[in-house]
Order: C-alpha cells, then sequence, then structure tokens
C-alpha cells in the first residue's frame, strides 16, 4: 500500500476515534463549575443547584469554583481561557449581555469565546414604587413623571447593574426624565424606597415581594413578557402599554469556544434532565426563578440579542463599570 495512503487512513483513524467515542467517555474526572460571583448571592445559590443535580446526573463530582469580582468578568475570563475540553463551565447570568458594552477592555470576547450549552433559568423582575405616590398604575406612573421632568427617582443596586439597566430601558421607551440614584447593592437601596427617599426601583420578586404583600412598596408591572405565577395580579409592562419592554435574569451554561459539539449536547441533555425533575423545579422556585432550558443554537441565538440590546441601552445611559 503506497505509505502516504496508509498514513492517512491511520490518522483518520486517530483522529476519528476519540471524536466518535468523546460523548460515551465524557466525563470521566470532575468537572470544574466556575460561578463568576461571590458565595451566597442569587448566582451562586442557583449555580448549586443546578451543580449537584449535574453531579448526580453525570455521575463525576461538579465542582463549584467562586470567581466573583468585576462585574462577573474575572470568572468568566477564566473559562473563555480555559481548555475547551468539557472540564470547565461557566455558570453565567445577564450580566454576560451588559459586560460585552460597559467594559471597554475584556481581554475576552464574550460571542467569540463563549459556547453556549443552555439556558438553566429565569427571574422576573418587578417595577415597585412607594406608595405615597398618587399613581395607581403604570400609566399613571409615567403621566406623573412625564407631567414633572427632573422631580422624581429611581433606585439601582449600581451604575451597570441590572436594576439599573432595566429602568434605563422603561426611560428609553417611554422617553421619561427620572433621576437615577446608585447605591452599593439592593439592600440599601430598598431600604430608601421603604424610607420613601426613593420614588420607584426595578426590584427582584425575592427581595419586593414581601414589601409589596405588606402594603409598604405598590407593584406596578412585571418586567417579563409574561405574568409571574408569584404575583399574577400584576400586569407586564408590555400590557401596562410599554411596547417591546422584557428583562429578565437569566442564568445558563457555557463552555469555552471550541468545545466538541457530543461534549456540548451531552451536557444539554444533563441540563434538560435535571430540569424536569420535580424537586429541582421546587428548589429553583423557592428561589423566585422559573427553570428553562433551550437548545446550544437558541441559546446562541438568545445571547446575541440580548447583547445587542443591552449593548443599545448602555451606549444610550453612558453607563462604564464601576
Amino acid at each position: 500500500m503506497n505509505r502516504r495512503l496508509l498514513a492517512a487512513l491511520l490518522l483518520g483513524t486517530t483522529l476519528g476515534t476519540p471524536l466518535a467515542s468523546v460523548a460515551q467517555e465524557y466525563p470521566y474526572k470532575a468537572i470544574r463549575f466556575v460561578v463568576p460571583f461571590a458565595p451566597g448571592g442569587g448566582t451562586d445559590i442557583i449555580g448549586r443547584i443546578v451543580a449537584q443535580a449535574l453531579n448526580e446526573t453525570l455521575g463525576q463530582p461538579v465542582v463549584i469554583d467562586n470567581r466573583g469580582g468585576a462585574g462577573s468578568t474575572l470568572g468568566t475570563e477564566i473559562v473563555a481561557k480555559s481548555p475547551a475540553d468539557g472540564y470547565t463551565i461557566l455558570f453565567g447570568n445577564i450580566s454576560l449581555a451588559f459586560n460585552a458594552t460597559l467594559y471597554t477592555k475584556l481581554r475576552y470576547d464574550t460571542l467569540r469565546d463563549l459556547a453556549p450549552i443552555s439556558l438553566s433559568a429565569v427571574q422576573p423582575n418587578i417595577l415597585v414604587i412607594h406608595p405615597s405616590l398618587p399613581a395607581k398604575n403604570l400609566k399613571e406612573f409615567i403621566e406623573l413623571v412625564r407631567a414633572n421632568p427632573g422631580k422624581y427617582n429611581y433606585a439601582s443596586a449600581g451604575t451597570g447593574a441590572g436594576t439599573h439597566l432595566a429602568a434605563e430601558l422603561l426611560k428609553l421607551l417611554t422617553k421619561i426624565d427620572i433621576v437615577h440614584v446608585p447605591y452599593k447593592g439592593t439592600g440599601p437601596a430598598l431600604s430608601d424606597l421603604l424610607g420613601g427617599q426613593i420614588n420607584m426601583m426595578v426590584s427582584t420578586f425575592a427581595s419586593a415581594l414581601p414589601h409589596v404583600r405588606s402594603g409598604r412598596m405598590r407593584a406596578l408591572g412585571v418586567t417579563t413578557a409574561k405574568r409571574s405565577p408569584a404575583a399574577p395580579d400584576v400586569p407586564t409592562l408590555i400590557e401596562s402599554g410599554v411596547a417591546g419592554y422584557d428583562y429578565s435574569t437569566w442564568y445558563g451554561l457555557l463552555a469555552p469556544t471550541g468545545t466538541a459539539k457530543p461534549i456540548i449536547d451531552k451536557l444539554n441533555a444533563a441540563n434538560r434532565k435535571i430540569l424536569a425533575r420535580d424537586d429541582i423545579k421546587q428548589k429553583l422556585e423557592s428561589q423566585g426563578v422559573d427553570p428553562i432550558v433551550n437548545t446550544p443554537a437558541e441559546f446562541s441565538a438568545y445571547m446575541k440579542s440580548e447583547t445587542e440590546k443591552w449593548g443599545k441601552v448602555v451606549k444610550a445611559t453612558g453607563a462604564k463599570a464601576e
């Protein structure tokens, strides 16, 4: 046999066999599960629920590695620059879409260097105001602010945070003039809203709902396209006349770009399996989030659309990373 032909056949066998069997062999060791936030926060809590269930489904340890800092960019960079072998994966959230524009000197490209696996959960937010305001619904609140440009304010957990950009999206879509007051965290912001120093805020359900139920805050709208089971009587912002408004805190799994498709597909299938479990659904719903799955292609398209959408909001506001 011709030596070149023999070498080509041997090379094809060498390269082809691992690729064909990679999904069967994977995983054969522990998986590093990078959460790009500090322990104890929402992303960490939800990530631990997902990681433990993946551990059980995949049959290998899934080890949480909290790498917080710089708005999740430090941990994200670790994954983006890790070997594309399926043993380092990221549990990211909507900050991925913000940071692509919010940070001007990222040492990775969010869409180029990360391979989406699947969404895992989404968390609706809720627009709340202090009950001393005369507005009883969102339409009345918008009319009130328009009649008094620059008089009213809203709080956020910090410049560039989701609570900031979600409110700025409302400003862009409704053309209202309302003053941004950034805080260092959701807790202090809500505290001043409860005290009446702040008029409005877009908050997570978990933080705001107890105060809405006690009457210390008034809920005007849910930020997602559909109403939330946690507050079925509160209309969406879209229902209230803000066409195109859709904001949710989403969470999902990603790997370094170049990770073999059989590995991506196996992780996607594992994610789909665990989120179909009633116990996992209950754990996530107890945190105010809804389980959700999609294909890698669907998640990729969603990431692109979210990055474009929030990039426009960041540029329009002139927000800079703190």
